[in-house]
């Protein structure tokens, strides 16, 4: 999850340095080969992705080359290829600040990806995917799916202390105190700087609360009240109800795998983790020992948080199908083919953390979602989802698409974004302010210099 999307940034970093004019032609691709390039780089995603599309190619009577790009290899990779005019018909899995700023560099085929989301039908679409995948009227990318950041709570101890669910931040802080003890840590959540997990965490709490990136004018705001609130949340809930020391990715989730944290901030990745279906990442709790599902069977979910406006909003990450701008016509048929007669499949590449961003279609309105929930998830004890987690775990999740939003993109500041995501100023405030080197003002004070140093240098 997070090498794949610091390689979108790094690519984006690396494009933007070009001196040189785009040399793509503009001119669509004839030479009868659809080029797909497709971040999804692990080795049985790969083969079953080159079975779809050679079930297309049979079909049309075309050739489809499928080639995977190693996350760490991506960058160079896509500024060779943009460099030698050798660029592929379409990327397969890019990620929000991925198509954002190939198209700050003039690299996508935005008449195509509107063309393919017109002929599947936008109602049949997230409102918020379809928005975050656009630049004002011009859509981007086609949105293919997501993984949700999520905020995953212990029902049992909820329950046992007579907790309401952390729906909002008012709940959220009352329960990490209130479950907070020598054994059991209220809630852990990423503090690394220079990590995009931090990034990623901070986001979450913040946009609930208003607190954004930049205005509508482009000016930076992250010294704003609402700003300034979620540093001091942040900073409440990692010193007084959390564990000692910094944490990460994997820290934060191997502390609530061991049943030491009653909540945990992490993306809907964890899922076939937490039920025991993964011998690399296994719930270590007492209780996990009899039964491997223990946390999944006792841990709720919570997508979109209120805010103490009442505002809700959550954080998600979109990926796309994105044409570039000489691709063959006949890759239009290609991404409708796999948003739909074989989209259940794509999803199915890992369910846990491909939630679709399609309902369904016209006549069968949830058909897609429907079928979401009952795709395997794990690698060593593949089970379907809906046999792991209740009903409302399964809603919460697809429902959450519906609200997603991200620093930054709405205000069509995509390359202000991919830059900050490269640089992560705001973990570096937020690591600086949970050691006890500045205040949550302070914090959000070096945040909105750095970002604003950014935001110059792009000028």
């Amino acid at each position: 999850m997070k090498k794949l999307w610091m390689a979108a940034v790094g690519a984006v970093a690396l494009l933007a340095s070009c001196t040189t004019e785009t040399p793509t032609s503009g001119e669509p691709d004839t030479d009868g080969v659809i080029t797909v390039w497709t971040l999804e780089d692990v080795q049985d995603r790969i083969d079953k992705t080159k079975g779809m599309a050679e079930a297309f190619a049979a079909q049309n009577d075309i050739e489809v080359e499928v080639v995977p790009i190693a996350e760490d290899q991506f960058d160079q990779v896509l500024t060779a290829a943009a460099a030698e005019g050798t660029l592929p018909d379409v990327v397969a899995a890019l990620s929000l600040a991925g198509v954002q700023n190939l198209q700050v560099n003039e690299l996508l085929n935005t008449e195509m990806s509107a063309d393919v989301v017109e002929t599947l039908e936008a109602e049949t679409f997230s409102e918020s995917a379809l928005a975050l995948t656009r630049d004002g009227d011009t859509q981007l990318g086609v949105p293919s799916d997501a993984w949700a950041q999520l905020l995953l709570y212990r029902t049992d101890l909820f329950e046992d202390a007579g907790l309401e669910p952390p729906t909002s931040w008012q709940a959220l802080e009352a329960a990490a105190s209130a479950l907070n003890s020598d054994d059991v840590a209220g809630i852990v959540i990423s503090t690394t700087p220079g990590d995009g997990f931090t990034q990623q965490s901070f986001e979450y709490l913040a946009l609930p609360n208003g607190c954004e990136l930049v205005d509508d004018s482009g000016e930076v705001t992250l010294d704003s009240a609402e700003c300034v609130a979620t540093f001091d949340l942040y900073n409440l809930l990692v010193t007084q109800s959390s564990v000692t020391g910094n944490q990460d990715v994997d820290t934060t989730r191997a502390t609530y795998f061991a049943g030491k944290a009653a909540m945990v901030i992490w993306s809907s990745f964890i899922l076939d983790e937490l039920a025991g279906l993964r011998d690399d990442a296994l719930p270590t709790c007492p209780e996990c020992r009899q039964n491997p599902a223990f946390l999944a069977e006792n841990t709720g979910v919570v997508g979109p948080l209120e805010g103490p406006s009442g505002e809700t909003a959550g954080y998600g990450e979109v990926v796309s199908w994105a044409p570039t701008n000489d691709a063959d016509p006949e890759t239009a048929d290609f991404i409708e083919y796999m948003m739909d007669d074989k989209y259940v499949d794509w999803l199915a590449l890992a369910p846990e953390g491909k939630v679709p961003v399609r309902r369904g279609t016209a006549e069968e309105p949830t058909k897609f979602v429907d079928a979401w929930g009952n795709l395997e998830a794990g690698v060593d004890r593949p089970a379907p989802l809906s046999d792991l987690y209740s009903p409302d775990v399964i809603d919460t999740i697809v429902k959450g698409t519906e609200s997603f939003d991200r620093w930054g993109l709405p205000q069509g500041q995509g390359a202000l974004v991919g830059a900050t995501l490269g640089e992560l100023p705001v973990p570096k405030a937020v690591n600086d302010m949970v050691t006890g080197d500045l205040s949550p003002e302070e914090a959000a004070k070096q945040a909105d210099a750095d970002v604003q140093e950014i935001a110059d240098s792009l000028n």
